[in-house]
């Protein structure tokens, strides 16, 4: 297992590897000492850089979450949300095939192992409410500005 960390403009965030899959990113209160860079890390490091400079809207890195089947089909179908826009909590229920289970995809954002590349900050209440994000309404809105940004000027 590989662990680094990177320092983002949303805060300190650690970087867990494992044979070449990323199995979590996750916001830490500090940056530790990190052994020895692979060039898997290095690439993942570098797609963030562009990302948070508003160069890349998707990431190109092999993902391997650990959650039951539920949460990971919640997290595969948050990935299919286009970068710079939103969607429900109930539309993602609904996409899934469970309606009514707006709680249990919430509570799968809540529970991601890997943020932005699996970009739980994409979904929203109904209402337009952006709360319900694991790190805080504040991070969450954020990445939210950051890919509307890029979206509304650059398109």
């Amino acid at each position: 297992m590989d662990i680094s960390f990177y320092k983002s403009p949303i805060g300190n965030l650690e970087i867990i590897c494992n044979n070449n899959e990323l199995i979590s990113l996750k916001m830490v209160d500090k940056i530790e000492l990190s052994n020895d860079e692979t060039g898997f890390i290095k690439n993942i490091k570098s797609q963030l850089d562009e990302y948070f400079s508003q160069k890349r809207k998707n990431f190109d890195i092999n993902i391997n979450p650990n959650g039951t089947e539920f949460q990971k089909r919640v997290w595969r179908e948050l990935q299919n949300i286009p970068y710079g826009k939103t969607k429900s909590y109930s539309e993602i229920a609904n996409i899934i095939g469970q309606k009514n289970a707006q709680r249990a995809v919430g509570n799968a954002c809540n529970k991601n192992p890997i943020m932005i590349i699996i970009p739980c900050h994409r979904v929203i209440a109904k209402n337009g409410n952006v709360n319900g994000f694991a790190y805080g309404k504040n991070v969450k809105e954020k990445l939210l500005e950051l890919e509307y940004f890029l979206c509304k000027y650059l398109t």
